[in-house]
């Protein structure tokens, strides 16, 4: 049984958190690799920013960071920058934020989720939403995350390097 209890959900719309650190390599993002039978043997295009579900009322920067924390055990803490947000393939609204930070990326711990697998077997299972996280730098970053949130990725650099980026409001 799913450790998170069920809210009433803003259908289509997620929030989420791009936690990120500057080494003596550069810029490193910190992405989130999804749990479960569906997703294991995928990488490139799979990865994601710590996201997920807003509940009814709730505001979007606090559905981020509760999320955020769910998925990875980490208590984010700000400031926070706004990244805009992005229409994934499936018309999914991604709202998303920066934050500067460092974490143990072998450390984390998720929720967990549960689902009949395979489909209509009448087996459930249950395991972590989030199964890893990983540190990459930008270029390797784009080739592994969800291919609508690589704009969250190219609106952070420009954040980090002093231009304004382009963040319209997704509709």
């Amino acid at each position: 049984m799913s450790t998170t209890p069920k809210r009433a959900r803003r259908p289509n719309v997620s929030a989420g958190l791009l936690l990120f650190r500057r080494g003596a390599g550069g810029l490193e993002l910190f992405l989130a690799h999804p749990g479960g039978p569906f997703w294991r043997h995928r990488d490139a295009g799979a990865w994601t920013v710590p996201k997920g579900g807003v509940d009814e009322g709730e505001e979007l920067l606090a559905a981020a960071r509760r999320e955020f924390e769910e998925e990875t055990g980490i208590v984010p803490e700000g400031p926070f920058v706004p990244l805009g947000s992005v229409r994934q393939k499936a018309g999914k609204v991604v709202h998303a934020w920066g934050w500067e930070g460092d974490a143990d990326a072998d450390q984390i711990v998720s929720n967990t989720t549960r689902t009949q697998w395979p489909p209509g077997s009448g087996q459930w299972i249950t395991y972590p939403e989030v199964d890893r996280c990983a540190w990459f730098e930008p270029e390797v970053a784009r080739t592994r995350i969800n291919p609508a949130q690589a704009e969250l990725i190219a609106r952070l650099e420009g954040l980090v390097n002093g231009r304004s980026p382009e963040s319209p409001p997704v509709p």
